[in-house]
């Protein structure tokens, strides 16, 4: 049973981090998160202005114990960004500061409209 479903939540987030320019997995949501590390990469992720998805771990068990297994990153939040691991919150922050986050994730949404259209 639980690898049936392992696998279907493995699928499930394949789907999401590919159809999603930038997806943040954090606990809780980007106007009410739940733990610090999650905030703190919400909030900037929020101060670069491009859009971004978000998926709240806290609101599904197959998410929160099966995407550590995804691409082996043991910690959330875990931000995508184009389809790849960006890492965690230090990773994010430090993306952040340097004025790459916007960057990229301005070219991935770029992008992704112009495959969308």
């Amino acid at each position: 049973m639980s690898d049936s479903l392992e696998k279907e939540t493995l699928e499930r987030i394949d789907q999401q981090v590919k159809n999603n320019p930038v997806v943040l997995y954090m606990k809780g949501t980007p106007q009410m998160p739940s733990c610090g590390f999650s905030s703190r990469a919400a909030q900037a992720l929020v101060e670069t202005g491009e859009k971004f998805a978000f998926v709240n771990i806290l609101a599904d068990a197959a998410i929160f114990e099966h995407l550590p297994k995804y691409q082996d990153w043991p910690t959330f939040p875990q931000l995508y960004i184009d389809g790849e691991l960006q890492g965690g919150c230090d990773i994010t922050l430090e993306l952040a500061e340097s004025g790459e986050l916007k960057k990229m994730m301005a070219e991935a949404n770029a992008k992704s409209e112009a495959n969308a259209g």
